[in-house]
């Protein structure tokens, strides 16, 4: 009876990956976390990662902080205080280091030669509007306690501890970042020290689900094929937690099946992949009508089932096509 459980989830599992579109860009991920997990929340009483700020949004994936509503006051940075801005809960510098493709040039060469930090990058469980000052102030530090920090943005509750390089949020989001950097470090095979590891169990005890996390989570899941299972019960962090690395096996084969639905040879091209996007310039071709449609390097090319869905990743139609 195990053995047929297994194989009806593992079937599951397979057909809701192969069904999803995850974002392979992080230009791609912020408008389609925008469109399709936070449209309806700039509004709302939720607010912004760490302030709670409410927003207006502006463009493709931005917003224009509402620095009332949160009672929120510029630090040092007025501009980036009054936009919205796209955090990484787990910064990409964190996992760049780990992927040990920074070192080697920097996010542009991660972004350039590591697939698995690309579709790391465009993960939507780890990514979350933030106000600008305070995601620039955050940088690359890790989560921890600043108690001996004053308030520095109002109202704002989140403090950064500039000389120990660390960043408290605010109480509200403590276990959803600590939910958030568990699926991170599971999924993709990362290391936490045991300080970091404590601290965040710590987090996620003090600070249950919410019922906002649950419905972000479920959006996110319909797109990304799997869900956070520290969000959903199905796992919990403990001292010493070995990363099972699921997402990288998801992305691997996400990774292939866009390569090889990418791939078709010129003859067949037109019947397999009816639309083709080119990452580089975010516009797309279609098989017929479109002459640049055969003209698009392999390495940039991102294949969409429906007009809609193109742009709705953000890609605008080739002006050349008939």
């Amino acid at each position: 009876m195990k053995k047929l459980f297994f194989a009806v989830a593992l079937t599951l599992t397979t057909t809701l990956t192969a069904l999803a579109a995850p974002p392979t860009t992080f230009t791609e991920a912020k408008i389609i976390a925008k469109q399709k997990i936070y449209l309806d929340q700039a509004n709302s009483s939720v607010g912004d990662l760490y302030c709670g700020c409410k927003w207006t949004w502006v463009g493709k994936t931005g917003g224009r902080i509402d620095a009332q509503s949160c009672g929120y006051e510029a630090r040092k940075q007025q501009g980036r205080a009054e936009r919205t801005e796209w955090e990484h809960i787990v910064p990409a510098w964190t996992f760049g280091h780990q992927r040990q493709c920074w070192q080697k040039g920097g996010r542009e060469n991660c972004v350039d030669s590591d697939p698995t930090f690309r579709a790391m990058e465009a993960d939507l469980f780890n990514l979350y509007p933030a106000v600008g000052e305070v995601n620039g102030d955050r940088s690359n530090f890790n989560y921890g306690m600043a108690p001996g920090v004053p308030r520095q943005y109002g109202q704002c509750t989140t403090k950064i501890d500039f000389q120990q390089k660390a960043a408290e949020p605010r109480d509200q989001v403590k276990g959803l970042v600590a939910r958030t950097t568990f699926y991170m470090f599971d999924q993709y095979k990362l290391s936490m020290s045991r300080q970091q590891q404590q601290l965040l169990m710590a987090w996620d005890r003090q600070h249950p689900v919410t019922a906002w996390e649950i419905e972000r989570n479920q959006r996110i899941a319909r797109i990304m094929g799997h869900s956070n299972p520290f969000v959903t019960g199905e796992r919990t962090w403990t001292l010493g937690y070995k990363p099972t690395g699921s997402a990288s096996a998801l992305t691997d084969i996400a990774i292939q099946s866009n390569a090889n639905a990418a791939k078709p040879t010129l003859e067949k091209k037109a019947t397999s992949v009816s639309i083709l996007g080119n990452r580089n310039s975010h516009v797309y071709h279609l098989a017929s009508g479109c002459p640049g449609y055969r003209k698009v390097a392999e390495k940039n090319q991102v294949p969409f089932s429906s007009e809609a869905d193109a742009q709705a990743a953000g890609y605008r139609r080739a002006s050349n096509c008939k």
